[in-house]
């Protein structure tokens, strides 16, 4: 690829990555008590998160089958936005249990605090000061875990690859 294209491309993926963190922190999420709209919102959010998964699978599948080239840094850029748009999701579901549901987690009071425990999570750090307490938190955090460990780790250890060898 050349020069100037791989600079767009490292463009786009900025921009894209921003706009989603921009989403995050700006899109309106106020609690609801109403259960029908709280199981759609859960249903939504569960899709939300199929959504992803395919799209990052998808991505790891392209980038083990690209050949070297353009193509390849292509599959990567787009592995990179929809890794990050994988955390961005949990941390809005772990954001909007906690809002709904007091008392699900403890220390979870801001979308701040939210991506700090999808990061700890997905890293598998830890800390303890922000933690599932509910029984609907905990499952949340479950599937956090499964798809962190089977999708997100795995598309992060490809980008890393990729990104080392071209040094």
């Amino acid at each position: 690829m050349a020069d100037g294209a791989y600079r767009r491309e490292r463009r786009r993926v900025l921009a894209a990555c921003v706009l989603l963190f921009l989403a995050f922190f700006l899109v309106p999420l106020e609690a609801d008590p109403n259960e029908l709209r709280l199981a759609l919102r859960s249903a939504g959010t569960l899709l939300l998160v199929v959504a992803v998964a395919l799209l990052v699978t998808g991505q790891v599948r392209r980038q083990l089958a690209a050949p070297s080239g353009g193509a390849e840094t292509r599959s990567l850029i787009r592995l990179v936005v929809a890794l990050v748009a994988g955390l961005l999701v949990f941390a809005l579901a772990d954001y909007v249990v906690a809002n709904s549901r007091p008392g699900q987690f403890v220390g979870l009071d801001t979308r701040l605090d939210a991506l700090y425990f999808a990061l700890t999570t997905l890293t598998t750090v830890g800390y303890g000061d922000v933690h599932a307490q509910g029984q609907i938190a905990r499952i949340l955090v479950c599937v956090q875990m499964v798809f962190s460990i089977g999708v997100i780790a795995t598309g992060a250890s490809i980008v890393v690859k990729q990104l080392t060898q071209r040094r």
